[in-house]
């Protein structure tokens, strides 16, 4: 069965027909994200802003509804209240009358075990009556947690074509990266020969020994197959009920019809024919993705009209830079500022600003990454920093010029990023992000 693009524009073909209307997507987005330090204490990872105004599951969101993909499933469980207030707030669009939806699916204890979610297999088994009610004919299982553009609709018309059971997308990554990611090899036909979570030693692609094969975490399942699948792992005491762990190791072994899907085939916005995913786990890359952002020609396309990130759009007014004094200028180089901010005669350097935030005379900013709501007192000197929601940073405050110091009040990672939350600077909790 061969499925062409029912949608044509410019040269992106979408795949936005029956068989994405025939599909149901599930977003896990319960997993805290510890690699982030302080950024999760009181948020899940997909929960954490990105980009200037989005967090970092609104491009998973995003992807879905522009492919077509417009029933959803978002399964929540570490500290999920900004996350779902977020996704109350900013996907409420979707109408129901078309069956299209955004459903919040936390973990409830609804199997007879009474447990939380004990595994990616297990969160996606204790919604199985959810599941069949919707009655899908596929099941796209997606991670909230991950930067990248992509459209399902091509997976699943290449998933179909191959009368697949299982179909995964991967990546290239230099093998030196790859232990931190399931590893998997293909024959000519890509169908799945091998798949290893987090192997200590990655194999690497026969005949390019410097990159390896990478499970990116986005499945595509025949939804019948799925859930005899899931109640089979469900039964196996020895199963830690992990798809990458568990599932698809066993699928293989199996000779289930698993094939991998080239991420760059459905790619949206390659710049350079490169495809852009980032993993953002941990501060130094949050820190580098963001940065990203304000270089002349980005990899990361946010301009794409044919492609928008969908977000909660906080109605606020524009940007606001005062004073052009000598030794007081107001203004912003090579740099990414949101609405509600005010640059009161400070400098700001290669760093993106997200909404409302302030900052007052004299200050100078480089190379940092500022979240919402952030008020920057006079004289401050901030260089290579991450500045958490709900920050006052006191006059005078100079952060990134001396690690050493800076280690004994902030976070600081190994490339000499400083992390800065409002506990750190004894300003209290705020628990809600």
């Amino acid at each position: 069965m061969k499925v062409q693009p029912a949608v044509q524009t410019n040269d992106n073909p979408r795949f936005v027909s029956t068989l994405t209307r025939n599909t149901l997507a599930l977003i896990l987005a319960g997993g805290r994200g510890t690699r982030l330090k302080n950024l999760t204490d009181w948020r899940a990872k997909p929960a954490v802003p990105f980009g200037g105004k989005f967090r970092i599951i609104d491009f998973t969101l995003s992807n879905c509804v522009n492919s077509g993909v417009r029933r959803i499933g978002v399964v929540t469980q570490y500290k999920a209240q900004s996350l779902i207030r977020h996704i109350q707030r900013g996907w409420s669009f979707l109408d129901g009358r078309f069956q299209e939806f955004i459903e919040l699916l936390p973990a409830q204890q609804r199997t007879e075990e009474g447990t939380w979610y004990q595994g990616t297999a297990d969160a996606v088994f204790q919604n199985l009556d959810i599941l069949r009610t919707h009655n899908p004919g596929y099941v796209l299982i997606l991670g909230g947690d991950h930067i990248y553009k992509m459209d399902y609709g091509r997976i699943l018309a290449e998933h179909v074509e191959r009368q697949a059971d299982l179909t995964i997308a991967c990546l290239e990554v230099p093998v030196e990266d790859a232990s931190a990611f399931g590893v998997m090899a293909v024959d000519d036909s890509w169908r799945t020969t091998s798949f290893a979570e987090k192997p200590e030693h990655p194999a690497p692609i026969p005949g390019k020994p410097s990159h390896a094969l990478i499970s990116m975490g986005i499945y595509v399942f025949n939804a019948k197959f799925l859930y005899e699948q899931l109640i089979q792992d469900h039964d196996m005491d020895q199963s830690s009920h992990d798809f990458g762990k568990d599932v698809i190791p066993r699928l293989v072994a199996s000779n289930a019809r698993v094939y991998a899907h080239r991420f760059q085939n459905s790619c949206v916005n390659m710049a350079s024919g490169v495809p852009y995913w980032r993993d953002v786990g941990t501060v130094d890359a949050y820190w580098k993705a963001n940065i990203d952002l304000t270089t002349i020609t980005p990899d990361l396309n946010l301009y794409d009209e044919d492609w928008p990130i969908w977000t909660h759009q906080e109605q606020l007014p524009p940007a606001k830079f005062v004073f052009d004094d000598d030794d007081r200028r107001g203004q912003a180089l090579d740099s990414m500022v949101s609405g509600g901010c005010i640059i009161s005669g400070a400098t700001v350097r290669r760093s993106l600003l997200f909404s409302n935030v302030q900052i007052r005379g004299y200050s100078t900013i480089e190379d940092s990454v500022i979240l919402p709501n952030v008020s920057i007192d006079r004289h401050a000197y901030l260089k290579r920093v991450v500045v958490e929601k709900e920050c006052q940073i006191p006059e005078g405050l100079k952060v990134g010029f001396n690690p050493d110091e800076d280690r004994k009040h902030f976070y600081v990672t190994d490339d000499g990023i400083t992390l800065i939350t409002p506990e750190m600077l004894g300003q209290g909790i705020h628990y809600i992000r």
